[in-house]
């Protein structure tokens, strides 16, 4: 009895330590529970929208056109003897660009004024054999018949003389038609015939020579919708914005290579009619091109007044998502929790995005940590400022 009392008291006490050892060992549990750190919520930048007033613009496609082109051809036939120009290069109006050998109608001239010279002498003497006769009529010492042939003769011969200056006119003409010079200013192209060459001139089979096109001002040609063409109908007869047809509403114009839109011109015409092989209407803006930079049959992005100024609600560009087909921006609740908004963005503007629909002045929107948001979360905002 004594032994199995013995083991019962080594059991008991066994247990006891293995008690106390459990106790311990949650309590430590315990402890380190309630002194573990929580996550720290993800920390985002929220800004109200920034309003501006805005003016909108229209974007097309457009093509560079030179407001005056010219096919450089001669008007009189000959051996071309000198192209007195640099290809490509810029020229005044009335400068020279080829000669054509002006011998024979150096000749021509010379003749012509030798003719005039005889018609001016036969003029002469027969004024003076009509002043005779008219005094011998009146002698009664010539006959009618005589004096009326005298007087004819006088006629005939300043009809003569007529015919001869028109003659030098002409020979003169064509002598200083053998020096082609430029019809307007711009940048003339290559040459089509070099010196040497038999030239044809004159007539609907002329040589072509060169061209020569405007460069300042430049004209682009762009075609608006009927949808596009109805709005600014709309918009006109309602005071909102007028029409292009009355008045030179602004445009403004970009290269391939260029940022932004750093060309500004204006709208200059608007055809009468829609094309109904394409259903759309031509326009043309003009533009100032003193550099020449702007060159014809150029592509460019061309932007059109559209309505009148508004106020408007913009976000930086990088503060919209997508979600889907959907665009969408982030904004805060008043536990700041975020929540996905729908919206309708508009044009950009800088590095901002005019937001059309779907924000208020109000709405605190995460314009940074965006990659570490997610709807419904909660989040440590942290204000901020949308620059301009």
């Amino acid at each position: 009895m004594r032994h199995m009392h013995g083991i019962n008291e080594r059991s008991d006490s066994f247990l006891l330590a293995g008690l106390a050892a459990a106790m311990a060992f949650g309590l430590a549990a315990c402890n380190n529970t309630a002194t573990a750190p929580q996550a720290a919520l993800p920390q985002v930048t929220v800004a109200h929208p920034l309003k501006r007033e805005i003016v909108d613009w229209d974007e097309y496609t457009g093509r560079l056109a030179a407001p005056e082109s010219v096919e450089v051809r001669a008007r009189v036939s000959g051996y071309l003897t000198a192209a007195a120009f640099d290809e490509g290069a810029m020229v005044r109006k009335g400068d020279l660009l080829f000669v054509i050998d002006q011998r024979p109608y150096q000749a021509t001239l010379e003749s012509a004024r030798a003719a005039l010279a005889g018609a001016e002498a036969r003029l002469e003497l027969a004024g003076l054999n009509a002043t005779r006769a008219a005094q011998l009529l009146d002698s009664k010492l010539l006959p009618q018949r005589d004096f009326d042939a005298a007087s004819e003769e006088r006629k005939a011969a300043a009809a003569a003389l007529a015919a001869a200056r028109a003659a030098v006119r002409s020979a003169e003409l064509d002598l200083g038609f053998c020096e082609i010079r430029a019809p307007i200013g711009g940048r003339v192209g290559r040459r089509m015939v070099t010196a040497g060459n038999y030239i044809a001139g004159g007539g609907k089979d002329s040589t072509l020579l060169t061209t020569v096109v405007s460069l300042d001002p430049i004209h682009v040609y762009i075609n608006a919708d009927e949808r596009a063409y109805l709005r600014y109908q709309r918009l006109a007869e309602s005071g909102t914005r007028p029409s292009s047809h009355n008045q030179s509403n602004a445009a403004r114009l970009a290269l391939a290579d260029e940022q932004g839109f750093p060309h500004e011109g204006r709208m200059d015409f608007v055809d009468n009619q829609v094309d109904p092989a394409t259903g759309t209407v031509l326009g043309r803006a003009v533009f100032a091109n003193p550099d020449g930079v702007l060159t014809p049959g150029m592509f460019a992005r061309v932007q059109i007044l559209g309505p009148a100024a508004y106020e408007a609600l913009l976000v930086p560009d990088a503060a919209v998502a997508v979600d889907q087909t959907r665009r969408i921006v982030y904004v805060l609740d008043g536990n700041d929790t975020v929540q996905a908004r729908q919206i309708e963005p508009g044009r950009q503007e800088g590095k901002l995005r005019v937001i059309r629909s779907g924000l208020e002045d109000g709405d605190r929107v995460v314009i940074k940590g965006l990659q570490r948001v997610r709807p419904g979360m909660s989040v440590e905002a942290v204000d901020g400022s949308i620059g301009e």
